[in-house]
């Protein structure tokens, strides 16, 4: 398959935090999405010629100095636009029409009233509906052209469009669980006004890519950093099969990974054809931690010497490519695409400069995560592997609050497998589910003594985008079997809690 021979649909970004999650939502109906800086030039977008454009939001008003705009000419292209709560203050403002800030701000989930059901964009939507809304500013006065096709309570225009160019807005986000017929709407753009084929599939991608990595590498060797997460696990299985026998993959047991997880690792590739070498590096990593408690300090510590680790044992494969992990989230979030620098990734940007690698082999560059998954199922990887829970770059240290010491993470190790176990067993349906212990300790009663052993936190979060999150309702009689256990079968624990809170307000991992 040519590269481009598929329909694409650009996002362009003007600062919204839900940019990756529209993106995502557009794969998802087989349509290829590619996200851009808002102010692309129109040549750029000329050259893509994508079938649609989605606007995303922003932290902006729309009428304020600097903010971001785009051209009016994109407007005019005749290519179906999307605006999404900013994106629509952006169409109204560039076309003409004009934008006020809010007499009551909306913020949650929102009841919206659908005027217009005939609306392309609302085909199958019931009258009243759930969305989630967040903005401060309104379309006070549409674009000539336009009509209303929704409101709220406090917003008299929530949604609105022009048919005959195929330009539509909506005040709330459809990309997020929260909004009740949000995929509905966002199908109804794609199918409906744009009149996609969905045309993109991980089939095309595996041929595609295969031959790409062939060109690419020819008869070298390729070493790639493998965690045993998802992303670097489909990262060697893609590359064994492109170049079999011609891939090395270091792995650095740091000692800050779950229980029995290293020996996992290494069983998951043992019949594979490639060479994989494990670096026993725990006693490294805990010298270098020993009387750190500080989250963000353990991360860079954590990162530095993983890093190290890596570059002495990669040193005996001078003169190969370096394969990493790398995927679409990484990129954007790095600002390659958008120049907006969310996070910054030790894996984005390109070789180092005193490198001894040829070159840099990233065959997972233009996947989210759920294609990554996906990607992972038909190239035959282990179910354990390709269905991992997201797992933080820094293991278990994000987990330990506090000090992290062997002994430390022997109690958290042990208190989490059974919690897992538990969790599995029960079948209980959960996004992320973890252990945590804090260091806080508390007086308990063991026998005929008193103890004074640290509370073990546990956490289990209902989420599909990890964007937004709501904690699950565990069955009382699961978390009384995990607490009995845990106390009785780990040495070190003596209280149990559970974490009760969504995202937002709260993070889903503690640190």
């Amino acid at each position: 398959m040519a590269k481009n021979s598929h329909q694409t649909v650009v996002v362009l970004d003007f600062g919204g935090q839900y940019k990756e999650l529209i993106a995502r939502r557009v794969r998802e109906f087989k349509v290829h999405s590619q996200i851009l800086a808002g102010d692309t030039p129109i040549e750029t977008l000329k050259e893509i010629n994508p079938v649609g454009i989605i606007l995303t939001g922003g932290p902006h008003s729309v009428y304020e100095d600097g903010a971001p705009r785009t051209k009016r000419e994109l407007f005019e292209l005749g290519i179906p636009i999307l605006g999404i709560c900013y994106g629509m203050h952006l169409m109204t403002y560039m076309l003409g029409g004009e934008v006020k800030p809010c007499d009551v701000s909306e913020y949650g989930t929102v009841n919206v009233t659908v005027d217009d059901v005939t609306s392309e964009i609302f085909a199958d939507v019931e009258r009243d509906t759930v969305t989630l809304m967040s903005h401060t500013d309104r379309v006070a006065k549409m674009p000539e052209g336009f009509k209303a096709f929704a409101h709220t309570a406090d917003c008299p225009i929530a949604a609105m469009g022009n048919a005959d160019k195929k330009l539509y807005a909506v005040q709330f986000h459809p990309e997020v669980e929260r909004t009740k017929r949000g995929n509905t709407i966002m199908s109804n753009f794609l199918y409906r006004v744009c009149g996609v084929e969905g045309d993109y599939t991980i089939d095309d991608f595996i041929a595609y890519e295969i031959e790409e990595i062939k060109k690419q590498v020819g008869d070298k060797q390729v070493v790639l950093g493998l965690s045993g997460g998802v992303d670097s696990s489909v990262c060697a299985a893609i590359l064994e099969k492109a170049i079999p026998n011609q891939l090395t993959c270091i792995f650095v047991d740091t000692g800050l990974m779950r229980k029995n997880e290293g020996d996992e690792v290494e069983a998951a590739f043992a019949d594979k054809q490639l060479n994989f070498v494990r670096v026993d590096a725990e006693k490294r990593f805990l010298t270098k931690l020993a009387g750190v408690t500080e989250p963000e300090r353990k991360r860079k510590i954590i990162g530095e010497e993983f890093v190290r680790v890596f570059e002495e044992e990669s040193s005996k494969f001078a003169g190969s490519f370096l394969a990493q992990g790398t995927i679409y989230p990484d990129v954007v979030e790095s600002g390659l695409t958008t120049g907006a620098v969310i996070k910054s990734h030790h894996n984005v940007g390109g070789l180092p400069k005193d490198t001894k690698f040829i070159g840099l082999v990233e065959p997972l560059r233009a996947l989210f995560k759920d294609e990554v998954r996906e990607l992972g199922r038909k190239l035959g990887l282990d179910k354990k592997l390709v269905e991992r829970q997201p797992f933080p770059g820094p293991g278990l240290a994000v987990r330990c609050i506090g000090e992290i010491t062997k002994e430390r993470l022997d109690i958290l190790r042990d208190a989490d497998y059974i919690y897992r176990e538990e969790i599995e067993k029960a079948e209980v349906k959960c996004g992320q589910y973890f252990a945590v212990l804090t260091d806080m300790r508390t007086v308990g009663v063991m026998g005929d003594g008193r103890t004074y052993n640290y509370v073990l936190a546990l956490r289990a979060v209902s989420t599909t985008d990890f964007m937004t999150a709501e904690y699950v309702h565990i069955p009382y009689e699961v978390l009384d079997k995990v607490s009995s256990r845990i106390v009785n079968e780990v040495k070190g624990v003596s209280r149990i809690v559970y974490d009760i809170t969504g995202k937002p307000p709260a993070t889903i991992e503690w640190e």
